[in-house]
């Protein structure tokens, strides 16, 4: 899983998912632009790869932000001269809510950063990829929506995963001849703080109680960040070369028991 040579970017690479990825694409000799909206951590995560001898640059943009996101892809594109790989892994999970609880301002804000941040990190890539005579696209979206539909008051956010599966199947298609794959990484329960940043308001007043909710059948434990960073590398390696439109559920079989 060799990308020596390749340019890579990774959002939400703050922390987490895509902070553990960015590392794991520049050990395999990607240079990497670490993009996140909290500076001080894509800071880090840049000198992490450095320390450890790779090439990295940090970039701050808000995603579901057009300018902001188009002068980051930008200024990756000219440090390095191409884009090969894109990782469209930045997300929240929101608000969780009864639908008549959930506002149109916890709305918008789920589906600007999950959904239309996915769209412009791709639009604005593109350009780049077909320059540089294809490459590989990765959407982070999640066994919610596409697998999962228990999780009741995540309405807004499963509609931003189902929505990202949807996007990468229509752009698998459309850019397939410019020699552009695209596929989308589902992970059930990791070891991540995005958790920690939900927000749930009276959820129990609508849940439906399952009966093997928090059982994952394979090992017992959620995923690891490692894991899914492994799963990334290998979808934006050349081994994964005919592999295109295709969602990956990385959950320990969760999501068979729970959807």
């Amino acid at each position: 899983m060799d990308l020596t040579g390749k340019v890579a970017l990774v959002t939400g690479a703050g922390s987490g998912i895509g902070r553990v990825s960015a590392v794991r694409f520049a050990k395999a000799g990607a240079k990497v632009g670490v993009l996140s909206h909290t500076p001080d951590e894509v800071k880090e995560a840049a000198e992490e790869i450095r320390k450890a001898g790779g090439d990295a640059i940090h970039l701050t943009a808000d995603v579901g932000d057009p300018a902001q996101i188009e002068r980051a892809i930008n200024e990756l594109a000219a440090q390095y001269g191409r884009l090969d790989v894109v990782f469209a892994n930045a997300g929240i999970n929101g608000v969780w809510a009864p639908i008549e609880e959930l506002t149109p301002a916890d709305w918008t804000k789920t589906i600007n950063t999950n959904l239309t941040g996915t769209f412009l990190t791709i639009k604005y890539a593109v350009p780049h990829l077909k320059r540089a005579g294809g490459g590989s696209v990765l959407v982070t979206a999640s066994v919610n929506g596409t697998r999962i539909f228990s999780n009741t008051g995540a309405t807004a956010y499963s509609c931003t995963k189902a929505a990202q599966l949807a996007m990468t199947q229509m752009l698998a298609l459309e850019l397939a001849r410019s020699g552009i794959r695209v596929n989308c990484i589902c992970p059930g329960s990791v070891d991540t703080e995005i958790n920690d940043n939900t927000k749930q308001r009276d959820v129990d007043k609508v849940k439906i109680k399952v009966e093997f909710e928090q059982q994952i059948p394979l090992n017992n434990r959620p995923a690891t960040s490692d894991e899914v960073a492994d799963l990334a590398l290998f979808l934006a390696s050349d081994l994964s070369r005919h592999i295109t439109g295709t969602p990956v559920w990385i959950d320990g079989a969760q999501s068979l028991l729970q959807g």
